[in-house]
């Protein structure tokens, strides 16, 4: 531990002295990005139609009962959505429309013609029961690819979230430059002027609202230092800037985080929990980025996070196809089921979750564009009511996966896609929470010819069935194995276990094949 590193928890402590901690009451959170009020169609949204604060209303009101906690993301994290002395907006956009021929967006607008977005939701979040908390996008990459307009570009009026005069002047911010990766277009947190740009707007949201909470979205995006930012340096940062934002926001307030929830994602961050979590951090968001998943480090980090609250986050999707053409939103995704997500929130509640949150879970809601990316619908709203309650969650069926997610820096390499050769056996591990009674268990594979598998399950073999359907209703069917891509098999009650269990696939003859999904029942 460098000298810095020991200031800042040194500093902190007195915080923590000064009266017994507290732990956050909330058990379901709920982030609301703002763009899905306009990217989405919705009872309270058709295609193309701007931004009315009834419509932001409507995104508190359909969670009301269901949800303890409401974080809104106004915006990027770049631009302030809200009456601001830190940017002045129409100075702001007569550069956007100078430099790129751009009007502003509709929430934009809004704040322009005199409305104040974060008011109207903390508003409306009183009225409804709901803490209201503001979730800060740290270091977001959208549309900054556009940043330095090239001929043929043409940037959409989003580009005026996203991008600053501040931004756009000092290339030498960025993480690599003349690079076009999201990763590589953020800025470096080493520097100073970096840091202070953002702790300016947060003082502004802490100072001007009666918040009942703030949430540090470190996971838009996953990137904050060059490679060569030594770790320790990393984390003196990171620690120092909550430690101030702990202050910013004064003692009765709840400060949260989001972070990855794998432990080699956390160190490129900079994110050394037990030393936020000192320096005043009370919710910690684990979250794998953008999906449900249930291949996690959440065991060990609710180790590091001992005083703080602990959620674990669920997404829209479990899996994403490639993108169908150019741009954002273009993907095709395997939707979240209910039973999924109840799988999902169980096994976190058996590793040491206090909570669960919700992120992108308007997004079952058509949006984007192309052709063949799968049915849409209206969230499952109904879901959400077992999520606060571990025991109706033990005695729920049980759906356990193994997807491709997203792959983080630092997390783990994925357990899919598999590519399988003859006669040498493919692993994959589950972590199972007291499941119960016989289950099922299917690989989806890149063939559809007849092949030649056996399988073991915990080290004893199983037998084939040719039962492979989906074993529970799919509302918004995409990306699922046909009939001829699947195989399963049957798995006695007795061979199942708590913790850690294993299915092994040998393909015994023939030519390799890829698995791309496994799932298991029961």
């Amino acid at each position: 531990m460098n000298r810095r590193h020991f200031i800042a928890l040194t500093a902190a402590a007195p915080l923590a002295a000064a009266e017994p901690r507290r732990k956050a009451p909330f058990r379901v959170i709920y982030s609301n990005d703002l763009t899905n009020i306009t990217s989405c169609v919705s009872p309270f949204h058709q295609a193309r139609e701007p931004f009315r604060q009834e419509m932001l209303e409507a995104t508190v009101d359909e969670v009301n009962g269901l949800v303890d906690a409401h974080f809104l993301q106004p915006g990027l994290g770049m631009v302030p959505l809200w009456p601001s002395q830190v940017i002045d907006l129409k100075e702001h956009y007569a550069w956007i429309k100078q430099r790129y021929g751009q009007k502003p967006d509709s929430f934009s607008q809004f704040v322009l013609n005199g409305g104040d977005i974060v008011q109207r939701f903390i508003d409306r979040c009183r009225a409804k029961g709901q803490a209201a908390f503001i979730s800060f996008r740290m270091n977001d990459a959208h549309h900054k690819e556009f940043t330095d307009p090239k001929p043929g570009d043409k940037p959409g009026s989003s580009i005026g979230m996203s991008v600053t005069r501040f931004y756009a002047e000092h290339p030498e911010y960025r993480i690599k430059r003349g690079s076009q990766r999201g990763a590589d277009l953020v800025q470096n947190f080493a520097e100073p002027a970096v840091r202070a740009q953002k702790l300016e707007l947060i003082r502004e949201l802490c100072e001007k609202y009666d918040l009942d909470g703030l949430e540090l979205d470190f996971l838009r995006f996953y990137s904050y230092f060059r490679e060569d930012t030594p770790l320790e340096q990393r984390r003196a940062i990171m620690t120092s800037l909550v430690q101030e934002v702990r202050q910013m926001l004064g003692p009765k307030k709840w400060l949260c985080a989001r972070v990855p929830c794998y432990l080699p994602a956390l160190d490129l961050l900079g994110l050394d929990l037990k030393a936020l979590v000192a320096a005043g951090l009370d919710m910690v968001n684990a979250s794998a980025h953008y999906f449900t998943t249930q291949q996690h480090d959440l065991a060990a980090i609710r180790q590091q996070t001992e005083g703080a609250a602990l959620y674990f986050e669920l997404c829209h999707t479990i899996w994403k196809g490639d993108k169908v053409q150019a741009g954002y939103d273009v993907f095709p995704f395997r939707r979240a089921t209910r039973e999924h997500l109840h799988t999902s929130a169980h096994l976190a509640y058996a590793r040491g979750a206090d909570g669960i949150s919700l992120f992108n879970f308007a997004y079952y809601r058509p949006h984007g564009q192309g052709e063949g990316r799968g049915e849409f619908g209206e969230p499952p709203f109904e879901a959400l009511k077992a999520l606060r309650e571990p025991q109706t969650l033990a005695k729920s069926p049980q759906h356990w996966f193994i997807a491709n997610g997203w792959r983080s820096p630092g997390a783990k390499p994925l357990p899919v896609p598999r590519k399988v050769e003859p006669n040498m056996p493919a692993k994959f591990n589950f972590d199972l929470a007291s499941p119960r009674g016989d289950a099922r268990v299917r690989i989806q594979t890149d063939r559809t010819d007849p092949t030649d598998l056996v399988a073991r399950f915990n080290g004893e073999a199983i037998s084939t069935t040719d039962d492979v359907f989906e074993p529970f209703a799919v509302p918004y069917p995409s990306m699922l194995g046909k009939p001829e891509e699947l195989r399963a098999w049957l798995i006695p009650a007795q061979l199942l276990r708590e913790g850690k269990n294993s299915l092994e696939v040998t393909l015994k003859s023939g030519q390799p094949m890829t698995v791309l999904f496994v799932d298991l029942a029961c």
